[in-house]
């Protein structure tokens, strides 16, 4: 096995050969991460695109409420499934006695008048309780009561109903009945993630699991992925001294890539492992929207281009209306057929930010 080897793999894996519905990328997936940049468009749309069928760019949050989906925390933020849940839920809050959450005098309130009110938008509790600012995660102000709200969301006491025109809504969470056994709960997480981002690095999986695991507490993700390793859970790989792992119940990539150019969202889960991206495919992709204008190489929102199995290049694109432009590391692949595969990609990103 080989740098080729896991090539086809990653690229197998992770984009179907024949999408199908939103409901059906959603149950495979069981998670999708999102981010606010729209250049062209948000990661969680860029992603769905390659995944769902006839997919335009904000289907996900239209179907948000009939999809019965959430937004939470695995890897990094984003749109989940149900089945998670009670896998994610609850977390260990780390000022709280036993992990309890420590609810203040605002929190509580802020509590009681989402429960009392159903659904909940930001401003509401802005007009009720006022505008008092605060240090926020980021280090910048916002809202008392919306930073309350988002560590309620954060901890599985309130969930997002859906957004309008992209500020979140908040409602009660209904919380589990009973709490998994935490072994159980370190397990599918584990195992979720190493599926999402097959065959991934060690290094980046352990690191990216025990972020996820330590609010659930009692072992760290290197000891359970060392468990999963040991029951043939998951299967590793040795390449050029670096391992790799994976559920060992997918099955090989037997059949040849598609000729096929994708450019994929800088978040989406075969480039998300840049340990990985620059071991197999021989180049290393930075994500350049925070880059000072004068230091970015490819550009603001660079979109990897994949071509068949090889990431050979990237795209930019503004938005709906503007210019695909395409960059390569080593030169455009020779022929009709990258060519021809290039126009028909460059025309359904076109399609795909255009009105329904």
């Amino acid at each position: 096995m080989s740098l080729a080897w896991l090539r086809s793999h990653a690229v197998a894996w992770s984009l179907p050969r024949s999408p199908g519905s939103l409901a059906e990328a959603l149950a495979e997936l069981e998670f999708v991460q999102a981010d606010p940049i729209r250049s062209p468009a948000r990661a969680q749309d860029l992603i769905l695109r390659h995944r769902v069928r006839g997919y335009r760019a904000g289907d996900l949050d239209r179907d948000y409420r009939a999809l019965g989906i959430d937004e939470d925390l695995l890897y990094a933020y984003g749109y989940t499934v149900p089945r998670l849940r009670p896998y994610l839920h609850p977390r260990h809050h780390p000022r709280g006695t036993d992990g309890e959450f420590p609810h203040t005098v605002q929190s509580a309130a802020v509590l009681d008048f989402v429960r009392e009110r159903g659904v909940v938008h930001p401003r509401e509790l802005q007009a009720h309780f006022g505008h008092r600012g605060v240090v926020n995660a980021w280090g910048g102000t916002s809202s008392a009561t919306t930073v309350a709200l988002e560590e309620l969301h954060r901890y599985g006491l309130l969930r997002v109903a859906d957004r309008v025109s992209g500020i979140r809504r908040y409602e009660i969470a209904e919380l589990p009945e009973v709490t998994l056994d935490p072994a159980e709960r370190r397990r599918v997480l584990t195992l979720r993630v190493a599926r999402t981002l097959a065959p991934a690095t060690e290094s980046t999986l352990a690191a990216t699991v025990n972020r996820i695991v330590r609010p659930i507490g009692g072992a760290t993700g290197s000891a359970t992925i060392r468990e999963l390793v040991a029951t043939g859970e998951l299967s590793a790989l040795t390449v050029d001294g670096v391992r790799y792992l994976w559920p060992s119940d997918l099955e090989p990539a037997e059949r040849a890539p598609q000729a096929r150019v994708r450019f994929l969202a800088p978040f989406d889960p075969l480039v998300w492992d840049r340990k990985r991206f620059g071991r197999i495919w021989g180049w290393d992709y930075r994500f350049e929207a925070y880059t000072p204008v004068a230091q970015r190489v490819r550009g603001y929102y660079a979109m990897p281009m994949l071509w068949r199995d090889r990431v050979i290049g990237w795209a930019n694109c503004a938005g709906p209306g503007s210019a695909v432009e395409v960059g390569y590391v080593d030169g455009a692949p020779k022929g009709r057929a990258f060519a021809t595969a290039l126009d028909a990609e460059i025309q359904r990103l076109h399609t795909f930010l255009s009105p329904n």
